[in-house]
């Protein structure tokens, strides 16, 4: 038991010289998300938990507060709206936010063209827009502070194109390469930025998307490794599978690797009707 408090008073002195006192993550109610933030919370850092779950918010930040000894705020906030990152913005404004997860997302699946443009729009809002935003403000802020971390989620399906997922692997794509650039482009001025590409998950994506999942990782690994490897490689394959599905791809070209991941996806949503 004294080795794993010393661990933990390790990790939690380690982050908060690295980021300060406040970190802030959107996607908080479920998934890897929810798994960061207590990975946080652990680790000792007052949080900002954003999601539109608001009972789950409050009820995790009343438990962690007690558990944890930190401060914790809860924004109920719809990232698919224009106004949702004006809010985190404003309420945030006078707290020393360190670092950013960047963790809410969700994905569709399915014939491209059969697919409302109504979901395909809030997801592009969620995935892409609400993320830049949420970048460019909290890294100018990091660069005025000197010193501060950007965690933002990628996927596998970031690197070709995905039939069957088309929208979605754009959204994650756009991510991807928004990540490398800054891992490089803001390392001068102290921010650590990583992607964070991580295969099938349980987290509750696959059943929003229409999916079915055979082999699929745990949130908290894709959690913790990820943590692990901020400020030290722009990108993380977190777990085996998303090492082996984007490994066992690589040397192909990529007109093969899109085939091959439409072939994939085609099985995991041939269930759906319609």
């Amino acid at each position: 038991m004294q080795g794993i408090n010393s661990r933990k008073q390790y990790r939690a002195s380690n982050l908060t010289k690295r980021y300060g006192s406040w970190a802030i993550v959107t996607g908080a109610s479920s998934g890897i998300g929810r798994e960061m933030a207590l990975r946080l919370a652990e680790s000792g850092l007052n949080l900002v938990l954003v999601a539109r779950s608001q009972n789950v918010l409050e009820q995790m930040a009343v438990d962690w507060r007690d558990r944890y000894a930190i401060e914790v705020k809860v924004l109920a906030v719809d990232l698919a709206i224009d106004s949702g990152t004006k809010i985190i913005v404003e309420v945030t404004q006078d707290l020393d936010i360190g670092l950013l997860v960047a963790a809410a997302g969700f994905g569709t699946a399915g014939a491209f063209l059969a697919l409302p443009i109504e979901t395909e729009m809030e997801m592009l809002n969620v995935n892409c827009r609400s993320l830049l935003e949420l970048t460019w403000h909290f890294g100018r802020r990091f660069a005025k502070r000197g010193n501060g971390g950007i965690v933002l989620m990628s996927s596998i399906v970031g690197f070709q194109g995905a039939p069957f997922a088309a929208h979605y692997a754009a959204t994650k794509a756009y991510v991807q390469t928004l990540a490398e650039a800054l891992y490089v482009e803001l390392a001068p001025m102290g921010i650590d930025v990583i992607a964070s590409a991580p295969g099938p998950t349980n987290s509750g994506f696959a059943s929003r998307a229409g999916m079915k999942l055979g082999m699929a990782l745990n949130p908290v690994d894709v959690a913790q490794a990820t943590l692990k490897a901020l400020g030290k490689k722009p990108t993380i394959l977190p777990g085996f599978i998303s090492k082996l599905l984007t490994y066992s791809l690589a040397f192909l070209p990529r007109w093969a690797r899109v085939q091959i991941m439409g072939g994939v996806m085609r099985d995991m949503t041939k269930h759906q009707k319609g």
